[in-house]
């Protein structure tokens, strides 16, 4: 099956989850091909889960005078901090039927890819059930899956660069978030590109294009003007809205 690849681009929080569904409902549709795209996160941002609550989650007074996008996923799992120049993001687009039915073998299987990137650039990583890649015990990217109307949606960061002080400031994990303690905690279970390997933002963006372009037919391409014109509306009617980022 052939497969659309759009290159790393930019976009603020509202935009990058408004052009998932956008293209969710243009490969529904028949006018766009499987797509796998790569983005950032400029400004940086917090995403949280379709099911959790956004208070409970993001210091909101902390995030607002930084400057930091928030915004609700549609997929699942916890509260994830995107910082601009930390990470790398991709999404994955495309009917059910191109994926694995059981739910881990279909994160496995795209994984692989990841996995493929990282060890490209020198890191001896490996898949984790349910949804992580781990790199010497340590988790180096998290993924997240929604299955919406016969379309598959998987997206997931892989860390560049790491600033946990950052991060346990803009959610609310503990009234102990920012202790030495638990921080050196975090540092032991999630480890990043730059902490591993010399590798640059580019050498990683190049080999998960090659990753992901292994077993597929690949076509670069960009965004259609329809896409982007659908994933503006989308970022005005839900996901820059209260209804849809203070649900629970």
């Amino acid at each position: 099956m052939n497969f659309r690849m759009i290159p790393f681009r930019y976009f603020d929080a509202f935009m990058n989850m408004a052009l998932d569904e956008a293209i969710m409902e243009s490969i529904r549709t028949g006018e766009s091909l499987p797509t796998i795209r790569f983005y950032g996160w400029d400004p940086s941002a917090v995403s949280i889960g379709i099911f959790q609550g956004l208070t409970n989650e993001v210091n909101l007074k902390f995030a607002q005078q930084e400057g930091v996008d928030i915004v609700r996923r549609m997929t699942g799992g916890g509260a994830v901090y995107h910082d601009c120049l930390g990470e790398i993001t991709y999404s994955i687009l495309g009917p059910v039927g191109l994926f694995p039915t059981n739910i881990i073998l279909s994160y496995q299987v795209i994984c692989s890819d990841i996995v493929y990137a990282l060890k490209k650039i020198g890191i001896d990583a490996c898949f984790e059930p349910v949804n992580d890649i781990t790199a010497h015990g340590q988790k180096v990217s998290g993924n997240a899956q929604t299955r919406r109307n016969g379309i598959l949606l998987q997206h997931g960061t892989i860390l560049y660069q790491l600033d946990v002080e950052r991060m346990f400031s803009l959610l609310n994990v503990s009234e102990q978030k920012v202790s030495d303690k638990l921080i050196k905690s975090v540092k032991k279970r999630v480890t990043c590109v730059s902490d591993l390997v010399p590798a640059s933002r580019e050498d990683l963006q190049q080999a998960l294009q090659e990753g992901f372009s292994r077993n597929r037919e690949i076509q670069f391409d960009d965004y259609s003007q329809k896409e982007l014109a659908r994933a503006k509306e989308l970022v005005k009617e839900k996901f820059q809205t209260e209804t849809w980022n203070y649900r629970l």
